[in-house]
């Protein structure tokens, strides 16, 4: 393969408010691609000046005030494609809080394989989410699509868990085993926590339909990871990037997040009442209304669950591990015609 026709590497990412890691991010992203797309959505924290630092970056707007994963993939995507390439182009999706383990450097076999797929394959990794401690890593089974090589085909994705790339069960594709998608959600606890909540109650207010026991399975699994899902972090994923200088285990929590912000829209518009069946009231937002600035929600925001209701939650924390045992799965059932 010559020069002029070798394979052009895009990182596509979504970024609203992750400065927290973001300069992490693209520096490890920069060892192998050629450009990194990101498209912000209305970012306050700086995280735009921090993309800007960076020349392989492609920083486009996400102008809408609407959370929709469709829309920010063809976002993602009219950009990479607008940029020239001599060769084929390939894309990897990664959000902010992602890397690809730094060992792809030294996987050649792997990573001349990513090289010469042809149009139209998709590339699947497993996705390590590292646990905090940076000793363990919780990894679900199946594969994870992160990558693909395009072959200008238009795409459909939904609002809300799209596939990052096209993808379909013809597809051809490629499967990594010794280069992994690492993931540092659960890194930052707090952090993590306050996103779920943000989905559960995002969730309730787009899919009013959807059961509540669903929204806290979906969105607590991380309260109960099978011990046969864990493994050792292994510093092989870590040691080139720290080798070149990137910092890759600092974390600095914060008091809140921007996700608790738009809670306390949501519960500003519906009322409390609209979310007590959700595993959302594990912090004060009377506090966190305080810490933001909202004094116009001061005393609005006490837990408005009943005592039913928490018992119900508790149970449902207590039976995660165990929910697809007949016996949960009953009650379950059961708690269906109460609302849940």
């Amino acid at each position: 393969m010559s020069d002029m026709d070798s394979p052009t590497l895009y990182c596509l990412t979504p970024v609203k408010n992750e400065s927290w890691i973001l300069d992490r991010f693209i520096r490890c992203a920069e060892t192998w691609a050629d450009h990194i797309v990101i498209a912000d959505q209305f970012s306050d924290d700086g995280s735009r000046d921090i993309a800007l630092r960076h020349p392989k970056v492609t920083l486009v707007d996400n102008d809408s005030a609407a959370y929709d994963e469709g829309a920010r993939v063809n976002l993602l995507m009219r950009t990479a494609r607008s940029i020239p390439a001599a060769g084929k182009r390939i894309f990897i999706s990664l959000d902010a809080d992602e890397a690809l383990s730094a060992n792809w450097s030294t996987s050649s076999t792997e990573w001349n394989a990513v090289l010469n797929a042809t149009p139209g394959t998709v590339i699947g990794f497993d996705w390590v989410n590292v646990l905090p401690g940076y000793k363990e890593a919780f990894i679900p089974e199946g594969v994870k699509w992160f990558g693909y090589v395009d072959d200008g085909v238009n795409f459909e994705p939904s609002v809300i868990h799209s596939p990052r790339l096209p993808w379909s069960s013809d597809s051809p594709s490629l499967v990594l085993k010794d280069i992994k998608a690492l993931h540092f959600q659960y890194t930052d606890w707090s952090r993590m926590r306050s996103k779920q909540r943000w989905y559960q109650a995002w969730e309730r207010i787009r899919f009013p339909k959807k059961r509540a026991v669903t929204l806290f399975r979906q969105y607590n699994h991380m309260m109960a990871i099978p011990e046969k899902l864990k493994g050792h972090f292994r510093d092989e994923w870590f040691e080139a990037y720290e080798n070149a200088g990137i910092e890759m285990r600092a974390i600095t929590p914060q008091d809140y997040y921007w996700w608790d912000v738009d809670v306390l829209d949501m519960m500003a518009e519906h009322g409390t009442k609209r979310f007590s069946r959700l595993a959302i009231w594990d912090v004060d937002w009377n506090v966190i209304a305080k810490l933001a600035g909202r004094s116009d929600l001061d005393g609005r925001l006490n837990d408005p669950r009943s005592d039913f209701e928490k018992r119900i939650l508790h149970w449902l924390l207590l039976t995660q591990i165990d929910q697809y045992r007949p016996a949960t799965r009953l009650i379950q059932k059961l708690l269906q015609p109460f609302g849940w």
